[in-house]
């Protein structure tokens, strides 16, 4: 139920929403020929995959990479025939009772197998025989135990549940939230296909009278190709028992206990902490000497795990035994690097719990949690001879003011070691030598930004070691992230050497595939490479290290994921866009070359369920010459004829491009938000990743820009194209760091959006979690957080707006939004607010609040309407 409560002032509302999760049974529309799993022969250049099509129906294909054929497995009306003879009903040809193959390893014969049986085909003779009636113990997909909630992962597919028991089944899905709502009933003897989504959870239960009291037989998992189970008294018996809570707190060390040493390779020595100081206890026998006198608890030896509650955001990770140190071992044992660390105190963020599970009475809760230019903490290496028994002094010249120092491995002789030095404020990268007789620190690699490196979350980062004590490393020192390759040897006075740029060119390096080291080799995905395509496209490419031979494998328009053969002679290319559905495509990984056309999927479901598909558009920049990319939503009954409201879904967050490339079957809120009334876009204006570093370098320090001007720009050339789209009447909304995105639009573009709608925004910077926010906005904090903060500039707001937040965020502190509302009281600003109970981050996307959303702008978008 939903409870509105308001208080005096009458500018504010708060909503306040006892949570009902709720799905609808409809079935959406599904697109078909869409996945090819490949299931490859011993040989390697054959494989078999199943399709599975309309209504059931299914067809399976065997494809042979030498000859570039694809041809039918078996003759299907043969089979047919032989199984309605064999279990004395018809069988379809199109609608098999079979869920896979086992092809003998001389290719002879194939075994057909599924819930009604097994038959072998000889394929000289193409005679048929049923060796098992019932399927044998097959059972297909494996269960597993206990149920826990679904995850996100992709797009839609389906799971199949056979009922071979004697009692009926209920099929439950459990949502994000771990709620559980039935699906309905599978009777004894009956096979449900149930669409669902790649990563949703599926439980298998015994009938009762409430989901909740319904015993648990097994789940399973929506995988991207469909999951078959024959629920039988083998498949009872595979259940999987996955552990759960308890065993991850175990691996973080909760229930770790007595002494916690790290052993000298040659076994003669263990490191220990004791009153925070370094001690070695000698194996032999027993006997303890202490290696340093210095430490304190502020200052101690013993394994930091506070920084991963604290900046990893891991806040239930329980600290380690008091006795455990950080060391690392040389490989002959007679040096040890052991990590003091100095300590800061935990910041907690607190929240009141208002609506307990477990209770009636309010709880607080808190976590630890930094956030921008807090102290963190620091380790440091001391370097230490074991034979001497003394310390050599090592210099911090070259790593002064951690943000991270990350031991990386030995160099081959052992008489060496390297690390990842992060300087705080991300503007200095650098991969440090440590030679172990002397403690000299020199830099192999040393990477300067006068704005940034982007090593976060969905960054450009890449390190590979190769043979010969090489070193690939990614830059974006030319203006584009490309490859590097390193002489790491210390074999000249003046450190490494640079050998040669691996990659070069107007585009970028997107991600490292794998490198094949005796070759030398690298296969890699890039985007901007085609140069008549959308810049944000995917290609996959190979090119040798020294630079030579590069070759753009994948040709289609659109964006590209690959799946290799077991080796590696051969890929299967699928891509797609958002107007185009996939193309799978089996291609050479030595040039590229088609061998084989494998699928076109088939989307008339979803294009006769919409009308269209998004539609691309490209429009100039702020600067008119930079291309500006974002798709068009149209309302599933489209008038040509009919002005509509411009909504934008924003998400600006630097760490990466947002505008979906790839084909999808559904857009929730786009289209649901485009469907009542509106057009919705979604636009990557200047200041995200992976154009330019000069595109993305906007956002430095600057996030309030969000590229707004490149958006705006984006959206008047699509109304002068398209005078459908009303931009007298936009709205903006996001979350997280949309979420500051969609309020910042009505704070310094007022006059172009008329309302927003702001979920769990990021609103003020300082108030955020630290390693995302120092990550754009750098250290130390200045003047410039403020500048940016939506908190600090409420007072300019123009326009209609509605905060959301709910009461149970982890992501971000609730307080930034709270700190808003204040903010606009003071300011007597008009605006509502939702606190959203019992919710966490991404509360508006809860199906009470997003009904609130779709009402908001289709009150004040029309308003805005009738005041014109």
């Amino acid at each position: 139920m939903n409870r509105f409560v308001d208080i005096l002032r009458p500018a504010l509302v708060i909503a306040v929403a006892c949570l009902i999760s709720a799905s609808s049974n409809a079935q959406p529309p599904r697109v078909y020929r869409d996945r090819v799993e490949p299931n490859w022969f011993h040989q390697g250049t054959k494989f078999w995959y199943r399709l599975d099509l309309k209504d059931g129906k299914r067809e399976f294909v065997v494809v042979d990479a030498v000859a570039g054929t694809r041809l039918p497995a078996f003759d299907h009306k043969a089979v047919a025939d032989k199984m309605s003879a064999e279990l004395q009903q018809p069988v379809d040809s199109a609608m098999l009772p079979v869920q896979t193959l086992e092809f003998a390893e001389d290719g002879d014969s194939v075994l057909l197998i599924g819930p009604r049986g097994k038959f072998r085909i000889d394929l000289a003779t193409q005679t048929i025989s049923l060796e098992a009636a019932d399927g044998g113990g097959d059972s297909g997909a494996r269960l597993f135990l206990p149920p826990g909630p679904s995850v996100g992962r992709g797009g839609d597919t389906e799971i199949v549940v056979t009922n071979s028991l004697d009692r009926p089944i209920d099929l439950i899905w459990i949502n994000t939230s771990g709620h559980r709502q039935s699906y309905g009933i599978v009777p004894p003897g009956q096979t449900r296909r149930q669409h669902t989504f790649v990563g949703h959870i599926w439980l298998l239960a015994y009938v009762a009278d409430s989901v909740e009291d319904a015993e648990p037989i097994g789940c399973l998992q929506g995988q991207e190709a469909s999951v078959e189970l024959n629920l039988n008294a083998t498949a009872i018996a595979n259940v999987e028992r996955r552990s759960g809570r308890s065993g991850r707190q175990r691996r973080n060390g909760s229930a770790s206990s007595g002494a916690a040493a790290a052993t000298s390779p040659d076994g003669s020595l263990e490191a220990f902490v004791r009153d925070d100081n370094l001690w070695f206890r000698l194996k032999s026998d027993g006997s303890e000497r202490a290696v340093t006198t210095d430490a304190t608890a502020a200052s101690t030896f013993r394994q930091d795990r506070s920084r991963r509650r604290l900046v990893g955001m891991a806040y239930d990770l329980q600290d380690a035994p008091v006795d455990q140190a950080d060391v690392q071992w040389s490989p002959d044992s007679r040096f040890v690097i052991a990590m003091q660390t100095v300590t800061v105190p935990e910041r907690r963020v607190y929240y009141v719990e208002s609506s307990p599970q477990d209770g009636l009475q309010p709880e607080l809760q808190s976590y630890p949690y930094l956030k921008a230019g807090d102290p963190i903490p620091v380790s440091w290496p001391r370097l230490f001879s074991v034979p001497q028994g003394t310390e050599i002094s090592v210099s911090r010249e070259l790593f002064p003011n951690p943000w991270d120092l990350q031991f990386l491995r030995f160099s081959e002789d052992g008489q060496r070691c390297f690390w990842l030095y992060n300087e705080r404020g991300h503007q200095v990268l650098r991969v440090l030598e440590l030679t172990l007789a002397t403690g000299q620190v020199r830099a192999v690699v040393d990477e300067h930004s006068d704005t940034f490196i982007h090593y976060s979350s969905g960054g450009k980062f890449e390190m590979r070691w190769l043979p010969d004590q090489q070193l690939l490393w990614a830059s974006e020192r030319s203006g584009w992230n490309h490859l590097y390759r390193y002489n790491a040897a210390a074999n000249t006075d003046e450190g490494s050497v640079l050998i040669n740029a691996v990659t070069s060119g107007d585009w970028n390096v997107r991600k490292i595939e794998t490198i094949d080291e005796v070759s030398g080799t690298i296969w890699f995905y890039a985007v901007g490479i085609a140069a008549d395509q959308d810049p944000y496209h995917e290609h996959f490419c190979r090119v040798n290290l020294d630079g030579t031979e590069l070759k753009v494998l994948t040709s289609g328009d659109g964006t590209h994921q690959i799946a290799w053969s077991p080796d590696k002679a051969y890929f299967i290319d699928r891509y797609s866009r958002v107007d185009l559905p996939p193309i799978t495509e089996l291609r050479s990984s030595s040039d590229g070359s088609l061998i084989c056309h494998l699928e076109t999927a088939d989307a008339s479901e979803v294009l006769a369920a919409r009308g269209t598909f998004p539609e691309r558009f490209v429009a100039k920049g702020r600067d008119g010459k930079t291309d500006i990319w974002g798709i068009i939503h149209r309302p599933k009954n489209f008038d040509p004829g009919q002005r509509y409201a411009v909504v934008e879904n924003i998400y600006a967050g630097p760490h990466d491009h947002h505008v979906p490339k790839a084909f999808r079957t559904a857009w929730n809120h786009q289209h649901r938000i485009a469907d009542a009334g509106h057009i919705v876009v979604q636009i990557d204006g200047m200041g995200t990743a992976w154009r330019s570093k000069a595109f993305h370098d906007v956002c430095f320090q600057n996030l309030k820009d969000a590229g707004f001007p490149d958006r705006i720009r984006w959206m008047q050339s699509a109304a002068e194209k398209y005078p459908q789209l009303d931009v007298s009447r936009v709205g903006i909304y996001g979350g997280s760091a949309g979420g500051q995105n969609a309020m910042a639009a009505l704070l310094w573009h007022g006059d172009f959006y008329k309302a927003a709608v702001a979920d769990c925004g990021c609103h003020d910077n300082r108030m955020d979690k630290i390693w995302w926010n120092e990550q754009w906005m750098g250290y130390p904090v200045g003047d410039h957080y403020a500048a940016n903060s939506n908190m600090q500039h409420a007072a300019q707001l123009q326009g209609q707006l509605m905060l959301v937040v709910g009461e149970l965020d982890r992501n971000v502190d609730p307080a930034t939004t709270t700190q808003v509302v204040g903010s606009l009281i003071r300011a007597n600003k008009d605006f509502d607010f939702l606190l959203v109970v019992g919710a966490g981050h991404g509360a508006c996307e809860t199906p009470w609040a997003s009904e609130q959303r779709l009402k908001f702008f289709q009150t004040h978008l029309a308003a805005a309407e009738e005041a014109k």
